[in-house]
């Protein structure tokens, strides 16, 4: 509909520079400008390199996207833009570049928290989102599971890792494994020929008395590499398929149970799932059965939505537009710890003082 809110949105938390444009729910243009192959000799992302692809591929990407959408940036109702959590620099470039741009357009700033853009997307694919849902976010930075009755303003946290990531531990197993960066995909590709029982890894944080929904998986990833040494050690081959099946299984295992447990404890009937490890295949699978079997109703983004992307953010600031929410002031700084509590950053000056426009700030990279 042509009264429905147009908004980009730009994202650059981490290694890929997304550019997003959203009128309304509906997609028009995802366009990605990935530095993943120049952080891959050195087995995970460089901030310092990313900061300057970043900088590099910000306005080619924007041109892209709204060429691919067939707008014009005068059309804009808003512009939106990941103010945290990611890598500091990394996030100072997006928001520096979205205050340059709505500046100069003299369009509305908002400045929106990347956790809540993973789950706002969803809407993308499958129309608004119910209140309350539950959202399990697993990527390379975060496993999280979060509770939100509002997606502009009420977004509570019921668990989250307390130390290595899921993405994480894929990446450091596949290191091992020798198998090369990003591990995610690599793992689920060799675990789809591999025996999911081989192995019985640890699933860590699932006693009696561990919290119920926080996730650990270091526990998991020593495990695995000492498996893996120990087998090296005595001169027996180490048998990929079969490790990256049992690891994998090991950590959607844990993943899904929780998620479902936190849905039925709450009285949530939707989970939705979100993040660059949700667009793996035994994760989705398995999640699915679980789901089905709870009377749970699961919703799961196209595997391009679930990783970092544009698209993300300009449909979490297009919620903002249509819920009246207030935009950013220009002194709107990047936070790179930003809690997920935060969906959307006013700032001190909601009415926009033109007349100042202020250098974001950020500190304490984000790992």
């Amino acid at each position: 509909m042509a009264d429905e809110p147009l908004v980009l949105g730009i994202e650059t938390s981490c290694d890929e520079t997304g550019v997003g444009i959203v009128r309304g729910t509906t997609l028009l243009a995802d366009a990605v400008a990935s530095s993943v192959d120049e952080h891959a000799r050195f087995g995970g992302v460089v901030p310092e390199v990313a900061s300057r692809a970043h900088l590099e591929a910000m306005v080619p990407t924007i041109d892209r996207a709204l060429k691919e959408a067939g707008v014009g940036a005068k059309d804009l109702d808003g512009i939106a833009v990941t103010a945290g959590p990611g890598l500091a620099g990394a996030l100072l470039v997006g928001v520096s570049a979205a205050k340059t741009y709505a500046y100069a357009l003299g369009k509305p700033l908002y400045g929106v928290n990347h956790l809540a853009s993973h789950i706002c997307v969803d809407q993308l694919e499958h129309g608004p989102l119910p209140e309350p849902t539950m959202a399990l976010l697993v990527s390379g930075g975060h496993s999280s599971l979060l509770l939100s009755s509002d997606i502009t303003s009420d977004v509570r946290p019921m668990g989250a890792t307390i130390d290595d990531a899921a993405g994480e531990a894929f990446d450091k197993i596949a290191r091992v494994l020798n198998l090369g960066f990003p591990g995610g995909p690599v793992i689920d590709r060799y675990a789809r020929e591999g025996d999911p029982a081989a192995i019985a890894f640890p699933r860590g944080l699932t006693g009696p008395r561990d919290p119920a929904y926080d996730f650990s998986f270091s526990g998991l990833k020593t495990a695995v590499a000492r498996w893996i040494e120990a087998r090296r050690a005595a001169g027996e081959e180490v048998p990929v398929r079969d490790v990256a099946a049992s690891f994998q299984e090991a950590v959607v295992d844990v993943l899904t149970r929780k998620a479902v447990r936190a849905c039925k404890d709450e009285g949530v009937d939707h989970l939705m799932i979100g993040g660059g490890v949700a667009a793996n295949s035994r994760l989705r699978v398995l999640a699915q059965e679980r789901c089905e079997k709870a009377g749970i109703r699961l919703r799961v983004p196209r595997p391009k939505l679930c990783t970092d992307n544009g698209a993300m953010v300009a449909a979490l600031g297009a919620e903002m537009v249509a819920r009246g929410r207030a935009a950013s002031s220009w002194d709107l700084s990047a936070d790179s710890s930003l809690p997920v509590t935060d969906p959307h950053v006013p700032g001190r000056d909601p009415g926009h003082d033109h007349d100042h426009v202020h250098e974001a700030g950020g500190e304490n990279l984000y790992s």
